[in-house]
């Protein structure tokens, strides 16, 4: 029977019960572990869990837009690379593109092509035009200056350069490195459940020194599972 909770409209577990889960995926533990500790099916956890990350995605996509200095970049998530293409356009791999406001948040999204008209429409609606944008030599981020981004820097990768004075992306690049360790454990992500476990690192890095058991519990006391 379904008891009254304020996490979790038509709950069948406790408010007591919903915390410790929270408690325990807020410290990163997986739906295993968390089903041991807490004596539930991992089913249960496994719905709890994927409701969480509905939730989180949500409140990352609801984010404002990005300003001040911002790194952009794209990487590839996916199998270890056996034979085929390096770098961009590699195949089997899903394209993840990311937006660092330094000494502040990422964002995240799934694009299905690294193109000029791709990349720089998703920097055209979360970008502020007065940024300072830091990018590679990727030609897909040509002529944002004509776009009204007065301040474009590069580092050209493709010629071993990695910093050039003020201007780098080792900021995203952190988040990257982040992502990719974060998600291994998971030996393997299908594609409709990959964006919310992406939006899950992003929160987590976003807030990496903030509490996250709190931020999620408040998060479900403001928009209850249904």
């Amino acid at each position: 029977m379904a008891t009254k909770n304020k996490y979790a409209y038509r709950s069948r577990i406790s408010e007591d019960k919903i915390r410790q889960i929270v408690r325990l995926f807020a410290v990163d533990l997986d739906a295993s572990q968390i089903a041991e500790v807490t004596s539930l099916n991992r089913n249960t956890i496994n719905r709890y869990l994927a409701a969480f990350r509905e939730r989180i995605a949500q409140y990352c996509e609801a984010e404002s837009p990005v300003s001040g200095e911002v790194e952009v970049d794209e990487s590839y998530f996916g199998a270890r690379r056996v034979r085929g293409i390096r770098g961009r356009g590699a195949r089997g791999k899903t394209i993840v593109f990311g937006l660092f406001k330094r000494n502040g948040h990422v964002y995240t999204e799934i694009v299905p092509d690294c193109s000029k008209a791709t990349l720089q429409g998703i920097i055209r609606g979360r970008v502020e035009l007065e940024s300072v944008i830091h990018s590679d030599g990727w030609r897909g981020y040509d002529g944002l200056v004509d776009l009204g981004y007065q301040k474009h820097f590069r580092v050209q990768h493709g010629n071993n350069e990695f910093a050039n004075n003020h201007s780098h992306i080792n900021g995203i690049e952190s988040f990257w490195a982040f992502a990719k360790t974060r998600l291994v454990r998971f030996r393997g992500l299908h594609q409709h459940t990959f964006y919310f476990h992406l939006k899950e690192c992003e929160f987590r890095f976003n807030h990496r020194r903030e509490d996250i058991y709190k931020l999620v519990l408040k998060m479900l006391r403001n928009f209850p599972l249904s």
